[in-house]
């Protein structure tokens, strides 16, 4: 029979309890909505609507890749448009 020894997980969970978590942003939702991820435990967290870190659960993730739709399209709309030579046609002479 094979045993799965727990151990080693059992360890930076303790660390994080007594040290604290030590978060690095995985993902950028927004300029201001970020996702991070203990370096240590692995625990993912995200800014809530107060902008407090929160433990990110199943529905934060959802609201976050929703929030990240709307953010990309109105970003891509609101954006000055990008002119190449071939798209101004061929020069105008009066």
């Amino acid at each position: 029979m094979n045993t799965i020894n727990q151990k080693p997980a059992f360890i930076p969970k303790v660390y994080c309890n007594i040290f604290g978590h030590d978060f690095k942003i995985s993902r950028n939702v927004t300029l201001h909505v970020k996702e991070y991820k203990c370096k240590t435990c692995k625990q993912q967290a995200t800014t809530n609507s107060n902008g407090k870190l929160t433990i990110l659960t199943p529905k934060f993730r959802e609201i976050n890749n929703t929030l990240e739709k709307v953010y990309n399209r109105r970003t891509a709309r609101l954006a000055p448009p990008i002119f190449t030579e071939s798209d101004l046609g061929p020069p105008i002479i009066a």
